[in-house]
């Protein structure tokens, strides 16, 4: 597990990758070779080989190709799939995206980023409506509240806006983004904005939750303990069959990124027993809809 902040210099990564330099560091952690004679290997500096196996540089295939046959691996098949891995990451590191305009770069661009390739996401979320089914008010309020005192520029509040509302056009695209959602009854019931910005959310929802591609569920209050009762997490998926899982986790401090196949699959469990003491899709929509006209 990562905890993440700000990148430094070039230091620039991708969760791609993070997880073909992780690949590479297993092969010569298992071959015995330290990143000094690694780098020889490819006529390079140390320095270099520390970048690759971190995420921080784009990868070539001959310097792939010299480090695998240096490391001892003699599967044409593990080859083959590092080289894709390494193309795919190339290409993603290529992509200029709308969210780089972002007033907050960085892990939000790099989240934003991964939303945007990710052919499914999972969210659990205990007192906030996930960020795809906010209406612009209820996001204007909520950055308001989370921000006060930080915004240096006002306006940086309406582009923050602007990009939470463009995320939402996945819902909606010629690829629509799968999204399964559980809530916490807490965010349906706290008054982000007041009453009248409150309602217009709960109805909103209503309506994303009508979407094909967006599973909705809500865990009560009834449900007592559960397993993700320590906060909120969003778990993001690719089509690639190269690129694991992602989960992505934010704290008051830093961001906690989970990027290995065994810790995806853990909170992948937890979100799943969570699923199963929430209410049923229908209920789900019922309970909301009672909230929406108790407010």
């Amino acid at each position: 597990m990562k905890r993440s902040t700000q990148p430094v210099g070039n230091r620039a990564s991708t969760v791609l990758g993070r997880r073909l330099g992780g690949e590479l560091l297993r092969l010569r952690d298992a071959a015995g070779k330290t990143q000094q004679q690694a780098a020889e290997s490819i006529n390079a500096t140390g320095t270099k080989i520390v970048k690759m196996e971190r995420g921080w540089v784009p990868m070539r295939d001959p310097d792939i190709r010299v480090l695998c046959e240096f490391y001892g691996l003699d599967d044409p098949k593990a080859l083959a799939q590092l080289l894709d891995l390494a193309r795919l990451d190339r290409e993603r590191r290529k992509a200029k995206g709308w969210w780089q305009d972002s007033p907050h770069p960085g892990t939000l661009s790099e989240y934003i980023a991964l939303e945007d390739a990710a052919s499914r996401v999972r969210t659990w979320e205990l007192s906030l409506i996930p960020g795809l089914f906010q209406t612009a008010e209820y996001a204007r309020s909520l950055a308001v509240s989370e921000g006060a005192g930080v915004w240096e520029d006002p306006n940086e509040i309406e582009r923050l806006v602007e990009i939470r509302m463009r995320r939402q056009a996945r819902l909606r695209d010629e690829r629509p983004l799968e999204v399964y959602a559980i809530v916490w009854e807490a965010a349906l019931r706290q008054l982000i904005g007041g009453p009248g910005i409150m309602r217009a959310q709960l109805e909103h929802l209503l309506k994303v939750a009508e979407l094909p591609n967006v599973r909705l569920q809500v865990l009560p209050y009834r449900a007592g303990g559960h397993p993700c009762i320590t906060g909120p997490f969003t778990i993001i998926s690719f089509a690639e069959s190269e690129a694991v899982d992602v989960v992505h986790a934010d704290t008051i401090m830093s961001t906690v990124w989970a990027e290995n196949a065994a810790e995806s699959a853990t909170y992948g469990a937890f979100f799943d027993r969570t699923a199963r003491l929430s209410l049923a899709q229908r209920d789900s929509a019922l309970l909301i809809d009672t909230i929406r006209q108790e407010i």
